[in-house]
């Protein structure tokens, strides 16, 4: 679809200002969470992301009424009429999302009974729901395959459970908090993930009447309660999209001030910005970041769970490092299949290896299982435009940060994966100096 593809004119520094609204990995979880209320909930700073459509679609499918509120990015939510919607429905509504599978939870709590169709996402690794449906299990759910889904009942309610994760996988430790909230006693959940969004989301169910504890060694505790109310909350702002920008700016030696970044969510990210020689300012509404001339250094770097460097700032990163002088580390711990994006930059003329040796110290779940996830970049590089299809959400990004470095105009297909996690990037990018079209706008000037 010609709506699908973009034309990057690459070889132009990025410069000037974005703004960056709440996370895409709190406000769908946020959103589910209303669910979980018998009064109203108000979610703020919202951005306008295929992710939120999916999850406000899905919500308005079991009866909750979604509206606009009255100042911009700004949601109303009233789970007031929860019913059980159509399955055909939530099928054709989901997609390739995987957030259905966060609802069982609050859908067990208010209606006894769940369904999940077939759940899609970035193929950036093994994500497989058989640990969120043993958890489920472990509360008490019933589950039951059939062809089109699964269905997940609750014939005697959701029971506190101890719970403790292999990894501190994000996804499950957001379905333990959805599920035990409401649940009958107390929960455990060991090896826990505390990113920042977790937190967040464990704000939301506090304003909504839970009781939950974070302790230092990544224990959660949740003492379940009978109800919950509504919750009035602004989303924290998306420190993934911002360091994507911060991290365009030194690929493109630009200088980009991203309003809404917060130092405190990004102070791993901003040390290694620093170490590869990008410089930054913070202020009070944001930070400035921008490329202060010379070469970059190369770095050893491993990606890990919070506090470590996040996978989703690992692939723009190395973008930035194909500019970087001398040779770059980079062990990805988290998704294995996550360095696979890298082919594209090499047809670009990067110089990127891949191995599936543990280039790196951090303990990691993929040695000696020949996934190709430590990477050495050699640097820097010249790019040269070329086609690129996206395969996934980062990745997406990475490649126009890579064909805006690039000289020459690069086809960019797949552009609708990057709407999933950037709002309105298109016009950010044009607002920065960008020159990026439609290949419809260039045959409708041609003609």
């Amino acid at each position: 679809m010609q709506d699908d593809v973009l034309l990057v004119h690459g070889g132009s520094p990025l410069e000037g200002e974005v703004r960056v609204k709440g996370a895409k990995n709190l406000v769908p979880k946020a959103m589910v969470a209303a669910l979980l209320g018998e009064a109203p909930s108000r979610l703020r700073n919202v951005p306008e992301i295929s992710d939120v459509r999916i999850v406000k679609g899905l919500l308005q499918l079991h009866g909750v009424a979604v509206r606009d509120g009255d100042e911009p990015g700004e949601l109303l939510m009233d789970p007031t009429q929860v019913e059980q919607a159509n399955v055909a429905d939530i099928d054709a509504h989901a997609g390739s999302s995987r957030i259905p599978i966060l609802l069982c939870g609050p859908l067990l709590h208010r209606l006894g009974r769940a369904f999940i169709p077939d759940l899609g996402g970035c193929m950036i690794g093994d994500r497989p729901i058989d640990f969120h449906l043993s958890v489920l299990r472990e509360f008490g759910a019933v589950i039951t395959k059939r062809p089109e889904g699964l269905y997940i009942e609750a014939p005697n309610g959701l029971e506190g459970a101890k719970v403790r994760l292999p990894f501190p996988s994000v996804g499950a430790t957001e379905q333990v908090l959805l599920a035990a909230v409401r649940a009958e006693g107390t929960t455990e959940l060991s090896n826990a993930a505390v990113e920042p969004e977790i937190i967040d989301l464990i704000c939301v169910l506090q304003k909504m009447g839970a009781i939950i504890s974070v302790t230092t060694d990544r224990v959660i505790r949740i003492t379940g309660v009978a109800k919950l109310g509504g919750y009035d909350h602004r989303a924290l702002p998306d420190r993934l999209e911002a360091a994507s920008w911060a991290c365009a700016a030194l690929a493109t030696h630009g200088d980009i001030y991203v309003r809404g970044a917060r130092q405190l969510d990004m102070m791993t990210f901003l040390n290694v910005f620093r170490q590869v020689g990008g410089a930054f300012s913070i202020e009070d509404e944001g930070i400035r970041f921008w490329h202060p001339g010379g070469p970059l250094n190369a770095i050893a770097l491993e990606t890990d769970v919070h506090p470590g460097f996040q996978t989703d700032w690992q692939q723009p990163l190395v973008v930035a490092l194909t500019q970087a002088t001398g040779l770059s580390i980079v062990h990805e711990t988290v998704y294995e299949r996550r360095l696979g994006f890298t082919s594209a930059l090499n047809q670009m003329g990067a110089t990127i290896q891949l191995y599936s040796e543990c280039l790196g110290g951090t303990p990691c779940r993929f040695g000696q299982r020949n996934f190709q996830h430590s990477a050495v970049i050699s640097g820097p590089a010249k790019l040269h435009a070329t086609d690129l299809d996206i395969p996934d959400l980062r990745a997406g990004f990475s490649y126009l940060i890579a064909a805006l470095a690039a000289e020459g105009t690069s086809r960019v297909t797949g552009i609708d994966l990057i709407e999933r996690g950037y709002e309105d990037f298109q016009a950010k990018l044009e607002a920065l100096g960008a020159r990026v079209e439609l290949p419809m706008r260039v045959a409708e000037s041609v003609a």
